[in-house]
């Protein structure tokens, strides 16, 4: 999926922390933790994200576009959750 400027310009920049708070406002939960990686289950949608946790850490655009496709979440999620501003 294709991100407009001013979305992704808001969205590469947020921590393995944000991303997590995130998970956890939409209903996910964190089902396994090994090491450095966690992995969310969604039990409505049936859907699992993993997640490589490093706090304070940013992710790398295509580590970051996958995760964000992963979740499933559109602009209107990423309002909602208050990882964009507009």
């Amino acid at each position: 999926m294709k991100y407009p400027a001013h979305i992704w310009d808001q969205l590469k920049n947020i921590t393995a922390d944000d991303l997590i708070a995130a998970l956890g406002k939409d209903g996910w939960v964190c089902d396994t933790k090994g090491g450095s990686e966690r992995i969310y289950y969604h039990a409505p949608t049936r859907r699992r994200v993993s997640v490589h946790y490093h706090p304070k850490k940013t992710y790398s655009p295509k580590m970051l576009k996958g995760l964000l496709t992963d979740a499933g979440w559109t602009e209107n999620d990423f309002k909602r959750l208050k990882l964009v501003k507009r």
